[in-house]
């Protein structure tokens, strides 16, 4: 039996090896989000320095594996046996549970993830053994309560905290240097960068390296007797420093954010360690203690009194961790992803939004709207003025393609350590996940960044973001009790089915994500074409640029429209009601995003020349709107086939599946044809088109004709003839507003 536990600790190293993957992909928004969205130095520089900051953080850190050995239960009361069972299901859950949100995008919470998990798991134990004891254990001797109390409490704290103290420095920060932070750095520069490399060095010290194995003895002593003249001392020798070096014309702000993005990195890799290793280390510091006693007693009946020990961690096993998370930093792909998710919903520009809207976003959009013009009716009109000259938005200074400015993403580094820092203080186990994203929420609504254009959205995309971390909480217990459970019960062979279902959900998640990938890869290359217009300043290249976008876009919605007509129609035709939903979620996906590309268009307009954006613009909105008639069309003909399968309602009769079939494959050839014309911008055969669009309406009306003449003899069931009907004039306005498009669209590219 010894055995087999050896190769299940291997292979819980195995998943550690998976856990500190997805979980740096999932972590780096902590600490590259503000040097990412502010351009502060190259990718790469920025990339180099979290890596620095993560190998030093994981290398130099004692793991803080406490947590995972007895914060969360009482390993005194339980075997080694069930120890391991609650191990393996925490990791199973973990590694799955991660990879999901990387692939959805959605930060989360590793500790979150990892606390509740070991609930999860330790609750499901502990009932089993209460239930064996004969009311000799209660849950209160098993369970450490007080942790998960503190860990829940410390997220509702962390996420107020946080964003209300980012909207405040950054609002106090934007009145001071403005957008045009050039012009007013001369006289605050040099204090503002020694507040915030004092407050970064105080970061360092209370909470990325407290816990670090050589912050011990007269070290640690010294540094903690001390820390008040370290901190005023740091403060005068930075704020001279930082003045000197804004003499000698280097950007202050930069020094800044990247001296924050290796601390955070640091602080991340030395602390948040225990959510990737600290289980598998306690698994194999189990098994060596098992080990010791000789063959002396058995899985069974070996208490795991060692784990109250502190954790004493090899150096090997850090420096390990550390080069794992760093290849995964430079490496994973689901790391830009999440990081992207915060960057939009931060960023100073316009541009195309992730996030829809929602009843409660617009409902606090309009509260806020309604308080703001309150609060600003009693502010005097001179005081109002000047703050709005303080928030003058033309003046603002970007770096190339920066998602925000400099003061803004020094504020997010500075803020985000320091209120961890005072929270670790305090002895309050804040989430840097929390609190890196609400800070970066926070500046940015103090920002005016959320706009009304934009507001509904972003504040839709936040909450969407902190339901996913509660949502973690949830579902991180329920799936570790279940899955500890099930171990327990089912031994060896539970253990094998769960570990081959956690690896073909990672397998499908990886495949999945790839799927998502590409057509994502696939929208880049349009929006890389709506980057150029907006940048372009030749009037000429403008308008090539808009027609090329227009192409593109009218051409995918007709290739789109060929599959989904064809599908709609024989899945109601084979009664495929399961072909005929994924119909209907792509069109709802395809009415989306044509929503985002209508308001992307406008945008383009802009870059215009005035009398070409009147002429070329009717044309190219007009495309627009007869592109999306025929996908409503499409949804209007495919919604009432799913329900009449789905009701079970009789099928079309032989004649009517012939003739509706011969004018689909018909229609499917038309389009696609159409396509192909918009593709090539080649329109001297378009006559030809147009002609058959003629003759394919009048074919239509002839089987609607028909169809009418077999209602009147009553030959056939009246629902079948409502839907055929329905969907014989849905195939007419696909036809129809085909043909205009194709008329509109050689309007919009002719010279």
């Amino acid at each position: 039996m010894e055995t087999f536990y050896l190769f299940l600790i291997i292979f819980l190293f195995v998943l550690a090896v998976f856990d500190l993957s997805v979980g740096v992909s999932n972590d780096a928004v902590n600490f590259l989000n503000s040097a990412i969205g502010s351009k502060a130095a190259s990718f790469k520089v920025i990339m180099v320095i979290a890596a620095i900051g993560i190998f030093v953080g994981a290398s130099l850190s004692n793991g803080m594996m406490d947590i995972a050995r007895h914060g969360i239960y009482q390993p005194q009361h339980f075997f080694f046996s069930e120890i391991m069972c609650i191990l393996l299901a925490v990791m199973l859950t973990d590694v799955v549970l991660l990879d999901i949100f990387n692939s959805l995008g959605m930060p989360t919470s590793t500790t979150v993830s990892l606390v509740f998990e070991l609930l999860g798991g330790t609750v499901a134990i502990s009932l089993i053994k209460i239930a064996n004891s004969n009311g000799a254990l209660q849950l209160g001797d098993l369970l450490n309560t007080d942790k998960a109390f503190t860990v829940i409490l410390a997220i509702f704290l962390s996420v107020a905290i946080a964003f209300f103290f980012g909207a405040i420095v950054q609002y106090i920060s934007r009145l001071i240097f403005t957008f045009n932070y050039k012009k007013h750095a001369t006289y605050f520069i040099g204090l503002f960068g020694g507040l915030a490399a004092t407050s970064i060095l105080y970061f360092m010290l209370i909470k990325g390296l407290k816990e670090s194995s050589f912050m011990e003895g007269d070290l640690k002593t010294m540094i903690y007797s001390n820390t008040d003249t370290i901190v005023w001392g740091a403060l005068i020798f930075f704020t001279i420093l930082m003045q000197i070096l804004h003499w000698l014309k280097v950007n202050v702000f930069k020094v800044v954010i990247l001296l924050g993005t290796f601390a955070l990195a640091l602080a991340f890799a030395g602390n948040d360690l225990v959510n990737f290793i600290g289980v598998p280390l306690a698994g194999y510091s189990s098994y060596m203690d098992l080990m010791a006693q000789g063959g002396t007693t058995t899985t069974d009946t070996f208490l795991m009194e060692s784990l109250l020990e502190p954790a004493k961690t090899p150096w090997y096993f850090l420096v390990g961790s550390g080069l794992v998370m760093v290849i995964a930093l430079a490496t994973s792909k689901k790391a830009h992803n999440v990081v992207k998710t915060s960057l939009d919903l931060s960023r100073q520009s316009e541009g195309n939004e992730n996030f829809g809207t929602s009843p409660v976003a617009r409902t606090l959009v309009r509260t806020c709207n309604n308080i703001s013009t309150t609060l600003l009716s009693v502010v005097p009109p001179r005081a109002k003025d000047w703050i709005d000259s303080r928030f003058n938005n033309n003046e603002i200074i970007l770096e190339d393609k920066a998602s925000f400015d400099l003061v803004r993403a020094s504020v997010n580094v500075v803020l985000s350590g320091l209120l961890i820092a005072v929270g670790t203080s305090l002895k309050l186990p804040l989430s840097t996940t929390y609190v890196a994203f609400m800070v970066a929420m926070g500046s940015s609504l103090a920002d005016r960044a959320w706009g009304r254009e934009s507001a509904v959205y972003r504040i839709t995309g936040v909450l969407s973001v902190i339901g996913g971390w509660f949502i973690t909480a949830g579902a991180a217990f329920t799936i570790c009790f279940l899955v500890a459970l099930l171990i327990h019960v089912g031994g060896v062979a539970a253990m094998a089915a769960m570990v081959g279902l956690a690896v073909y959900m990672l397998i499908r998640s990886h495949l999945a994500y790839r799927k998502k990938m590409k057509k994502e890869a696939m929208q880049e290359e349009v929006d890389s074409t709506i980057s150029k217009l907006r940048e372009t300043k030749d009037k000429r290249e403008a308008l090539s640029l808009f027609r090329e976008h227009s192409r593109e876009e009218l051409c995918n919605v007709l290739n789109f429209a060929s599959d989904a007509f064809n599908r709609s129609v024989h899945g109601f035709m084979d009664e495929n009601l399961r072909e005929l939903r994924k119909v209907m979620i792509a069109i709802e996906e395809k009415k989306s995003y044509l929503k985002q590309v209508k308001r992307v268009g406008t945008l383009g307009v802009t870059q215009l020349e005035h009398d070409i954006a009147i002429d070329k613009g009717l044309y190219y909105y007009q495309g627009n709107d007869f592109a999306s008639e025929i996908v409503f069309s499409i949804r209007r003909l495919t919604e009432p086939g799913k329900e009449h399968v789905d009701n079970h309602f009789s099928p079309l009769c032989e004649v009517q599946k012939e003739d509706f079939g011969k004018m689909t494959d018909s229609i499917v050839s038309f389009l696609n044809r159409s396509a192909a014309m918009i593709e090539s911008n080649d329109y001297h055969r378009m006559d030809d088109l147009i002609a058959e669009s003629v003759d394919l309406l009048a074919k239509l009306t002839l089987l609607k004709k028909e169809e009418l003449k077999r209602i009147q003899g009553q030959s056939g069931s009246t629902k079948v003839s409502m839907v055929y009907l329905n969907m014989v004039q849905e195939a007419q306005n696909v036809v129809a507003f085909t043909a205009n498009l194709l008329k509109v669209s050689r309007k919009f590219q002719k010279e």
